[in-house]
């Protein structure tokens, strides 16, 4: 059973009110291997002449999608081939009408069942190898970032990690009044239920990092770890005391806990657009110089009439490039991390 934090079923659970939708995992199994595959099964808020109401699935934010297990020689491409087949028959019984997934950069499994979805390379993401490298802070870190540690800490910049927090309102607080200040989306807005049931589902796979200066909270992160990953999810800091490197701090503070912890890769995502001059993207590529992974969606029209009816119905063009389509003028959109 895959136990990367994306394909916990309490992971999913996390983000159904966010969605508006349910989270179900379908399991498929033959004599080549198994197929597990989470989403968020949501309903579609147009109304046809039949009167059925029809559905669509999403991957929870972040990572996800179907993901395998087979022994060594196994042929993935037939596996994948009957998953998608009998999959596509729970879609047809379940009035799914189309498909929105994001892949696991870690994990590639756009690699396995890409010929089986319409997919699209997004964007590259950032890792900070700790188990493939005798030393990742000179490997990993780029010179200018390793110079910033080492002024914060002579400046007296400490920091804690704590794993199963007993509470995040410290994190949630300097988090929203980081997002308030660089004016972020909505999408990266999270309500005090979210960070309520962030702990009681996920506590003892959260990491929180601390970073402080003179008895003072200056930056804080919020992480995800499982089966030897730590995953970067959320991070805050205070504006004044930029000159001390509190983001730096963060990172290397993740990199000093996970080699304790016998973890082998740090994930951060990437950037908030597919631009490669993407700043965010530029700036955590600083803490993974060696090797890249790609981030891949893919789209999947299980039912290609109906989904031209609710096109039609909600005047927009089939082919556009917004998907699902139908979903272009809704409240709720689909956005990639």
């Amino acid at each position: 059973m895959v136990k990367d934090i994306y394909f916990n079923q309490d992971y999913g659970l996390l983000y159904e009110k966010i969605e508006n939708g349910k989270c179900e995992i379908y399991e498929f199994q033959n004599t080549l291997g198994s197929v597990r595959h989470l989403f968020i099964k949501r309903e579609i808020p147009i109304r046809l002449p039949d009167g059925e109401k029809y559905y669509d699935l999403t991957t929870p934010y972040g990572y996800g999608g179907p993901v395998m297990e087979t022994a060594d020689g196994t042929d993935k491409r037939k596996l994948a081939q009957a998953f998608v087949l009998d999959f596509g028959q729970y879609c047809k019984r379940e009035n799914i009408v189309s498909e929105f997934v994001r892949f696991h950069p870690v994990l590639e499994n756009a690699v396995d069942f890409g010929e089986f979805y319409d997919t699209a390379f997004m964007r590259n993401t950032i890792q900070t190898r700790l188990a493939a490298t005798e030393d990742p802070l000179l490997s990993e870190y780029s010179p200018s970032v390793r110079r910033y540690i080492r002024k914060a800490l002579k400046q007296g910049v400490e920091y804690q990690v704590y794993v199963n927090p007993e509470s995040l309102d410290k994190f949630r607080e300097l988090y929203l009044q980081t997002m308030e200040r660089n004016k972020a989306d909505d999408y990266y807005y999270f309500d005090e239920d979210y960070f309520n049931q962030c702990l009681n589902l996920l506590g003892p796979q959260l990491v929180i990092v601390e970073v402080s200066w003179k008895g003072t909270v200056i930056a804080m992160s919020l992480n995800f770890v499982s089966d030897g990953v730590l995953h970067v999810h959320l991070t805050g800091s205070l504006e004044e005391y930029h000159g001390l490197y509190a983001p730096n701090i963060l990172q290397y503070a993740l990199l000093r806990w996970g080699l304790e912890n016998n973890i082998r890769l740090i994930h951060h995502g990437g950037g908030r657009t597919n631009d490669p001059d993407d700043k965010l993207y530029l700036y955590k590529k600083k803490y993974g110089r060696a090797q890249e992974l790609e981030f891949h969606v893919g789209r999947k029209i299980w039912n290609s009439e109906i989904y031209e009816q609710l096109c039609r119905e909600a005047a927009v063009e089939v082919g556009s490039c917004f998907f699902p389509a139908y979903r272009q003028n809704l409240r709720v959109k689909e956005e990639v991390k």
